[in-house]
């Protein structure tokens, strides 16, 4: 991910990414899916996009925080 965040990234690109971190994706009602990782008991919240499956700039940055805690903590 770039910094600033690009304005196309995708949805299952974002998954993609999440589950080689080590997330777990779990469904949640209508569009909500939360993504978890047990070995570091973190949980990031989004929803799906819809009708397009392009993220908001905005949920980019938080999934790019969130990264980044994770990393300064391993």
């Amino acid at each position: 991910m770039t910094s600033p965040p690009k304005k196309d990234i995708k949805y299952s690109e974002v998954e993609i990414l999440l589950r080689s971190k080590g997330y777990q994706k779990i469904e949640g009602s209508g569009s909500r899916v939360t993504f978890y990782n047990a070995e570091t008991d973190d949980i990031i919240d989004l929803h799906k996009p819809h009708p397009e499956n392009e993220l908001k700039v905005y949920l980019v940055r938080k999934i790019q925080r969130k990264l980044r805690e994770i990393s300064d903590l391993i």
